[in-house]
């Protein structure tokens, strides 16, 4: 039976892998990669300033079932189980009567031998055909996951459209009941045993030595010989996007679903360390964002920062869900009505995993530590930073000037500093040593009061 329009909308997570927020044409990439993306996002709500809260997959993808930061979730590097006990979205969401359904990617079970997700494992989502780890599991013609017995099922097609045809089987079954479903796909992250970025047959030759975000083009990694490769992938999921929204559109039901778009971090391509992401630069913390349909439709573009973990609250704030207490983000949705008050003017990171790291970043600053003892993947915090960097992000937008320990730029050094540690307490971390950087000579001008809180 057709659910009438007016009940709860139902919700869709369209959730990437590893995709910097300037692979879309509405962050200022010229090859067309995304448009149906763009589209939808000036259709409904664009969150251009939105931000993970851990640049890694796991300890990324705990804050986005819970709400709530790594160091709350104990998720903060990969390989770490969620907990049972964690409130999650299919939690909230099961309890109010919506059907859950999951496809995809998880990386939020213990390490059993098997990428097989047992069902106490699956943050209480009720359908299930996915793999812990996809990229262990599948490449990119060869989509091989497990459904809600422990089977292994083998999907047709390019990975991105295997999921993609599976989620539109998924709406198809439960359009008579309001549905929850997460699609998580691997794309555009690596094939991790080839360490490529593997497109559909004739993507990558599309794309290969044409537009390079201009850190890549200035740092090197390995752009050059990932980048086309990595934005045929980025062109099959808007594609994708756009089957999946035909779909809801064929069923009478986009008028009645909330989509929201987004991922778990950014890809830097071996320019801020020895691999992908995992630093606190924006090319791995800052990912595209957008909502559309009930509650997100004229929402316009939002210019307030934006972290990954409040995209739960907002999500059941949406359905008219109750908010739970344990969640540590807050719904975005005032901001869609210019009800701005109180809203944080940064966005705080945590990193666990290659450094045990911490960062915030407002419209014009970014300001890191990290923990010169810190046991990368084995300590989720320290008692003890040493500021790492410090950007001017309106001269300089792409990072490539680090300001950290120039005199002329201490006053913002201490005034992020503090802003840091308050957003690490109310984290719930316990509050740390802050080192000033050595001092350096440099030519800058001294910054005024007035630039600091900017």
């Amino acid at each position: 039976m057709r659910r009438k329009r007016g009940d709860r909308p139902n919700v869709i997570v369209f959730f990437t892998d590893q995709q910097r927020w300037d692979t879309t044409g509405l962050g200022g990439n010229p090859l067309d990669l995304t448009p149906n993306f763009d589209r939808l996002a000036l259709r409904g709500t664009h969150l251009p300033l939105f931000f993970t809260s851990q640049p890694v997959c796991g300890p990324a993808r705990s804050c986005l079932q819970t709400g709530q930061y790594a160091t709350s979730t104990g998720v903060f590097r990969n390989g770490i189980g969620l907990r049972a006990d964690a409130v999650t979205l299919a939690g909230c969401f099961g309890q109010a009567g919506y059907h859950t359904g999951y496809i995809g990617k998880w990386h939020l079970a213990r390490t059993h031998g098997t990428d097989a997700v047992p069902p106490g494992e699956r943050g209480g989502y009720a359908e299930w055909l996915g793999a812990n780890a996809l990229e262990h599991t599948s490449e990119p013609y060869r989509t091989l996951v497990y459904d809600g017995e422990g089977r292994e099922v083998l999907l047709p097609g390019y990975r991105v459209d295997a999921l993609t045809d599976a989620a539109i089987r998924y709406v198809d079954r439960h359009q008579g009941e309001p549905f929850l479903l997460f699609l998580s796909f691997l794309e555009p992250h690596h094939q991790n045993h080839l360490d490529d970025y593997p497109p559909p047959d004739g993507y990558r030759e599309r794309y290969t030595g044409r537009w390079v975000p201009p850190d890549l083009a200035a740092l090197g990694g390995s752009t050059h010989q990932h980048l086309g490769g990595y934005f045929g992938m980025v062109r099959r999921l808007d594609e994708a996007l756009g089957r999946l929204c035909d779909a809801l559109r064929s069923l009478g039901l986009d008028r009645d679903t909330v989509v929201a778009f987004t991922s778990d971090h950014g890809c830097h391509f071996k320019t801020r360390n020895s691999e992908y992401k995992r630093s606190g630069h924006d090319s791995s913390i800052h990912v595209p964002c957008a909502a559309w349909g009930p509650g997100f439709d004229g929402g316009g573009r939002v210019d307030g920062l934006v972290s990954l973990v409040d995209l739960p609250p907002t999500l059941l704030a949406a359905a008219g869900l109750p908010v739970p207490g344990t969640m540590q983000g807050r719904s975005f949705l005032p901001l869609l009505h210019g009800e701005a008050a109180g809203w944080p003017e940064e966005v705080f990171v945590q990193i666990s995993e290659s450094q045990v790291g911490r960062a915030v970043r407002t419209r014009r600053w970014k300001y890191g530590v990290q923990a010169p003892d810190g046991r990368g993947g084995q300590d989720p915090g320290a008692e003890r930073y040493v500021e790492e960097y410090l950007y001017d992000l309106d001269a300089d937008p792409y990072e490539l000037t680090n300001l950290i320990g120039l005199d002329s730029h201490r006053e913002v050094a201490r005034t992020m500093a503090e802003r840091l540690l308050r957003r690490m307490v109310a984290a719930g971390e316990a509050p740390p040593v802050i080192e000033a950087a050595p001092a350096r000579r440099g030519g800058q001008r001294r910054v005024s009061p007035e630039e600091v809180l900017s």
